[in-house]
């Protein structure tokens, strides 16, 4: 039993070993990326800023409607009140019993 005790602790002490071998930065440079390029930071920017000018707010798929309205405030809050008035437009509190 000592024997198979001290067989498995070297076994452990060795993967334990080969493993930190295999380990690189903490930097994951190893994934890091070489770019060559002969463009300067000036005509990238400037392509960026055009990129901007052109880009659309409105998320892609949707169907958003802008509609500017030709209508006055006080006319809309004329026309509100007299229908609440009239009895149009419902007020206060529900009760469905």
């Amino acid at each position: 039993m000592n024997k198979t005790a001290r067989f498995l602790s070297v076994a452990a002490v060795a993967a334990f070993t080969a493993f930190g071998a295999h380990a690189d930065e903490a930097d994951s440079s190893q994934f890091a990326l070489k770019f060559e390029t002969n463009r300067t930071r000036a005509e990238v920017a400037a392509e960026a800023a055009t990129v901007a000018q052109t880009r659309s707010i409105e998320p892609a798929g949707s169907r958003v409607v802008t509609y500017t309205s030709t209508a006055d405030r006080a006319a809309v809050r004329a026309q509100a009140a007299e229908a609440l008035r009239t009895g149009k437009i419902p007020s206060g509190e529900f009760s469905a019993m």
